[in-house]
């Protein structure tokens, strides 16, 4: 595996996880309780809220050393590395998107939770 790959890849991991976990204190419960879990214990998932900004920012600049990593130009990479590859280039754009998409919602979900409710 070639070093930007695993770059890329560790980036786009590290904001996916971010984004969860900045999400886990609001959306937690609500799914649970939604696929009929229930107890006491549920409320327990807000001890994470304090995290909340952390978690975010750590996953706007994982997204930030991402999008830097992945729409650089083709040019930029050797022949034969992965990153040259028009396949796996469109992967992780998709990839990308959907854990940027991931973000979003969690920076917007304690403002709409309350609809929920």
């Amino acid at each position: 595996m070639e070093s930007g790959n695993k770059t890329e890849s560790t980036a786009l991991a590290v904001g996916g996880v971010a984004a969860i976990l900045a999400s886990t204190c609001c959306l937690g419960p609500l799914v649970l309780v939604a696929l009929g879990f229930s107890g006491a214990w549920i409320g327990n998932l807000t001890v994470l809220e304090p995290y909340r900004p952390w978690f975010i920012g750590a996953a706007l600049v994982a997204l930030f050393f991402a999008w830097r990593r992945i729409y650089r130009p083709q040019q930029d990479c050797r022949p034969g590395e992965v990153c040259a590859l028009p396949q796996v280039r469109r992967t992780y754009k998709l990839i990308f998107w959907v854990v940027a998409v991931l973000v979003l919602i969690a920076l917007g979900f304690p403002y709409v939770l309350p609809l929920f409710y």
